[in-house]
């Protein structure tokens, strides 16, 4: 094993997030001694050294990587700049795009993995097949860029994969065009650019919906471009990431599922999904997440939201950012009404209330789906208590 990071001291601000961690891990398996600070206890942070505490802290004489959420808090090196730093001492794999790089990503990896190709990889999720969301090997680094922040530009990979193109970051980008030429500009520097949309892979999956086969061809032809073969016989096997279609369990007859989807089109790949997985009702609780994103997007999330036989929308999860008091995630949960005039539809501020509603609702049969990329994961236990 290369240990290319040997007598480096590096403090994580921020290590509790799927990235931060995963560089984490990276960096001691690579030699460096590592630690950081986080706002809270997360399930990401796992074996890794982190000092919990409100205001972010430092430790003198360390290295400091700070996490995008922090940089306007805490001096340090980006999180991009560090993440370059790991692509440039290990032939690499990037993905990058608005929908499916976690999923493709651990595609490649999943499939490197099981063909014996020892591959590195940090993802943006846990892979339970993989032992979760980072690993060192000696063979390929596979790892995902991210375009919210245009950090993916900084990254200099062997094979660079978009896998589409779309406007979900509106406190970044002001149009499509942007996000083009953002990828664009990025793929000019990679010797090996794949860009999607992709036709959906002719191949049985665990996992469900036409944009996980779309997935599954992309990560195909990031297999193809670094010389590996047998990819397609290994990747049925693959059962996804977590918080992608993640089943947390069943009572009284009714399936529980969470899931990250937390733009339009995401929710809409996932709902569609979800038809292929029961002949029963889908039943949806979604959460907005980000202000910025539900003032652009509000209309557009509605709309998508009608693909589920009932819906219930709860408050804005506002992360990194400051919800308006005259913004509510209720302009959802409007616009799904006005698009779909009759469906059963609900407003809850408060997760437990609308765990409640969606448990009142099922029967038998149905699909209860937990939806966003905030704190709504902690919906589902909710659900299957309320059901039991």
């Amino acid at each position: 094993m290369p240990a290319p990071l040997e007598g480096r001291r590096i403090w994580f601000v921020g290590i509790g997030g799927a990235g931060l961690s995963g560089y984490a891990r990276l960096a001691r398996a690579w030699g460096a001694e590592v630690a950081g600070w986080d706002r809270v206890e997360t399930p990401y942070v796992g074996d890794l050294e982190a000092t919990i505490a409100p205001e972010p802290v430092v430790r003198d004489g360390w290295e400091v990587v700070v996490s995008t959420a922090y940089r306007d808090r805490v001096a340090g090196r980006s999180r991009a700049e560090f993440l370059a730093e790991l692509v440039s001492l290990q032939r690499s794999i990037v993905v990058s795009g608005a929908h499916g790089k976690t999923t493709t990503a651990a595609m490649i990896a999943f499939a490197l993995d099981r063909l014996g190709l020892e591959p590195s990889f940090v993802l943006g999720g846990d892979v339970p097949q993989l032992g979760g969301n980072a690993r060192a090997g000696s063979g390929w680094l596979v790892v995902e860029g991210d375009e919210s922040d245009r950090t993916v530009a900084a990254l200099r990979p062997e094979i660079g994969v978009v896998v589409n193109v779309d406007l979900d970051h509106h406190s970044e980008f002001g149009s499509r065009t942007e996000v083009q030429e953002l990828f664009d500009e990025w793929l000019a520097h990679v010797p090996k650019p794949l860009v999607g949309p992709f036709e959906p892979a002719a191949i049985e999956l665990a996992v469900p919906g036409d944009h996980n086969r779309r997935n599954a061809a992309a990560a195909l032809a990031a297999l193809e471009a670094a010389g590996v073969e047998g990819g397609e016989r290994v990747l049925p096997e693959f059962r996804g990431v977590g918080r992608r279609f993640e089943l947390v369990g069943e009572a009284r007859g009714v399936t529980v599922v969470d899931d990250y989807a937390h733009n339009p089109a995401k929710v809409a790949a996932l709902l569609d999904a979800a038809r292929e997985r029961t002949e029963g009702r889908v039943l949806a609780l979604f959460q907005p997440h980000l202000p910025s994103r539900t003032r652009h997007l509000w209309r557009e999330l509605g709309r998508a939201l009608t693909r589920a036989d009932a819906v219930c929308v709860t408050e804005i999860y506002a992360a990194r950012e400051e919800r308006p008091p005259a913004l509510s995630g209720k302009l959802v949960a409007d616009a799904a009404g006005e698009a779909r005039p009759g469906m059963s539809l609900g407003w809850a501020s408060r997760l437990e209330d609308a765990a409640r509603l969606v448990a009142s609702w099922a029967r038998p049969g149905d699909l209860v789906l937990t939806i966003g990329a905030g704190d709504v994961d902690r919906a589902a236990p909710l659900v299957l208590e309320a059901l039991a």
